[in-house]
């Protein structure tokens, strides 16, 4: 059995819309929790087993699953959606590079930006920055519409998610502007916002 726990307008909006784009949205419980928000509102959620009271945190049983690239990478696979790349597979590496580099990479230069703090030499030395961070997906994006290829992913799912929610972030070359907006456009994001739009009425 899997649990998602979920808050709406969260990191974890992206995984619900994943659910709705592979076409497994009642393949799992979706559990709506509370949790301190960035803005200072809210509290942490006794019912949400994430020991720091985050979202999106998903249950495999027993176990717990955290973090969204391995949500993404867990679930692709275990559903065999063609939005991830099976092992073995033509893009498994590809696929797998642009998940950790979400994680690994983009999130914490962004944050370090955000916090006025991206030129400190351990931030540089260790993530690099801005322009080599939209080197690389203006690299990736040069002949093709999506990052694996000519069809939509979860790689583009996560990657494009910062510059979705925070237009503040978005890169000015065009060719990333234009892969931001097909990403956006996807079906799997409206019946997102439509399914958090119900739950936040429901609250």
């Amino acid at each position: 059995m899997l649990t998602l726990f979920h808050a709406p307008n969260t990191r974890s909006t992206g995984v619900l819309a994943l659910l709705h784009a592979m076409g497994k949205r009642d393949a799992v419980d979706v559990r709506v929790v509370g949790l301190r928000r960035s803005d200072g509102t809210g509290a942490a959620d006794s019912a949400n087993p994430h020991p720091e009271g985050k979202v999106p945190t998903l249950m495999v049983g027993k176990e717990m699953l955290r973090e969204r690239n391995a949500i993404v990478l867990f679930l692709t696979d275990h559903f065999r959606s063609d939005l991830g790349r099976d092992v073995g597979a033509a893009g498994r590496a590809s696929y797998l590079r642009w998940l950790a580099y979400y994680g690994n990479v983009v999130e914490p230069v962004l944050i370090s930006e955000a916090a006025g703090v991206a030129d400190h030499p351990a931030m540089q030395s260790t993530f690099r920055g801005r322009p080599e961070m939209e080197a690389e997906l203006s690299a990736a994006l040069t002949d093709q519409p999506f990052l694996l290829g000519d069809d939509y992913s979860a790689a583009d799912l996560l990657m494009a998610s910062p510059f979705v929610w925070f237009p503040e972030f978005m890169p000015a070359a065009q060719s990333i502007r234009d892969w931001v907006a097909r990403c956006g456009a996807h079906p799997s994001a409206a019946l997102a916002a439509q399914e958090e739009a119900r739950m936040t009425a429901d609250a």
